[in-house]
């Protein structure tokens, strides 16, 4: 049976996909998270983390045009490093993406949540259900799901726009932070994630075997996506201090229509904000399994984890794998805790990144070699700063 999946998605697609991982709990929840650190600094905070994304990106679409398969990090450290660097990087990759997917259905619930007041023990279950849900969208074929995120990333925008809409058109707060830790190396912690919340053109980079001409439409997607994000993330950052309450700055509960005090615009807000995380979850169960269908074919996973189906569109087991593991995360642990765990994991894999692209040869190269080094002292940087704070 072939092994090899079709390439269907062009650039359109592509940068689709970038931003309906993107577009979701970075903007309807890091940013809050992020806020109830860093303060006044903020939008720093958000300029330091796309700074390190964007170096990062143009590593990632460095490899994958030089190395165009599934897999991401992890095809690329056997390919450019050495095994050992492939298979953490593939072992850091699924655990710092199922806590981001965790992190995600989480907080739909929770958005939910602020309106229903369910009880904690039905929030989980809808988070679990809300997996199940994207894996069978999943398991459907990557064509279908492009059309998905066309939509869940127009509603997520819609959303995003009428906050800062009304948040500009709101006299300015007079609220003072309250977070002894703003400012400092707070800034760095804030950094570190919000970092997350860009993360998603790595999804572009690990469909690298589903691409038409990788080449030419990887880098031209990252540079897309990450200018995109980078804007949005700075005028919502600019949006949130414009109209801060530091009583709706619960870590656990937070969500952006909190800070709208016109009620009958809120719920826009709030159906922005769950079809945006829903987006994230659908797009990370996607680039997981991709993962570990790339370790299973190396066999640094059961083999049968590598089976497509019948039109090689899906991966099955490898899915069905990724939905358990997100599912324990999501079980185990709080918004916070997960959304940190994916913080710490994921600077690390792009480490591993950076130093691969490093290794690419000059008849590959399309961006100069300063721009990995950069990443990779970006991402250790974060790590050792955000650990300080």
């Amino acid at each position: 049976m072939n092994n090899q999946l079709v390439r269907s998605t062009h650039l359109g697609g592509a940068v689709i996909i970038g931003l309906g991982s993107i577009l979701g709990t970075g903007a309807y929840v890091s940013v809050g998270l992020s806020a109830s650190i860093a303060g006044n600094w903020l939008v720093w905070a958000v300029a330091i983390a796309a700074i390190t994304a964007l170096c990062n990106g143009l590593s990632s679409a460095q490899l994958a045009s030089a190395h165009p398969v599934s897999g991401g990090t992890y095809e690329y450290g056997y390919r450019f490093l050495n095994p050992l660097s492939g298979k953490i990087a593939g072992g850091l990759f699924v655990v710092a993406k199922s806590a981001s997917a965790a992190t995600a259905a989480l907080a739909v619930a929770q958005y939910l949540n602020s309106y229903l007041g369910m009880s904690a023990a039905v929030v989980k279950v809808i988070a679990l259900m809300l997996l199940l849900l994207f894996t069978l969208f999943v398991l459907s074929g990557v064509r279908r799901t492009n059309w998905l995120n066309v939509i869940l990333v127009a509603i997520s925008l819609t959303g995003l726009f009428v906050f800062i809409g009304i948040a500009f058109s709101m006299p300015a707060s007079h609220h003072q932070w309250t977070n002894n830790q703003s400012g400092g190396l707070s800034v760095f912690h804030a950094a570190a994630l919000m970092f997350v919340a860009f993360t998603g053109y790595g999804r572009i980079a690990t469909m690298g075997e589903e691409i038409v001409d990788p080449r030419r439409n990887i880098p031209r997607a990252v540079w897309l996506t990450l200018t995109l994000v980078s804007a949005l993330y700075i005028v919502i950052g600019m949006a949130i201090l414009h109209v801060y309450n530091a009583a709706v700055f619960n870590q656990a509960t937070f969500n952006i229509s909190d800070l709208v005090a016109d009620a009958s615009w809120a719920w826009v807000i709030v159906t922005g904000g769950v079809v945006a995380m829903c987006g994230v979850v659908l797009n990370l169960v996607l680039g997981v399994s991709r993962v570990i269908l790339a370790m299973g074919r190396r066999g640094d996973l059961p083999k049968g984890l590598a089976k497509l189906d019948a039109s090689s569109k899906s991966a099955p087991a490898a899915t069905w794998l990724t939905f358990s593991m997100m599912a324990v995360i999501a079980l185990l642990t709080e918004i916070e805790g997960a959304w940190t765990l994916s913080a710490f994991t994921v600077l690390v894999y792009y480490g591993i990144t950076n130093l691969a692209a490093l290794r690419v040869s000059k008849h590959d190269r399309f961006i100069p070699r300063w721009v990995s080094v950069a990443g990779l002292f970006s991402c250790v940087g974060l790590v050792v700063l955000a650990a300080l704070a």
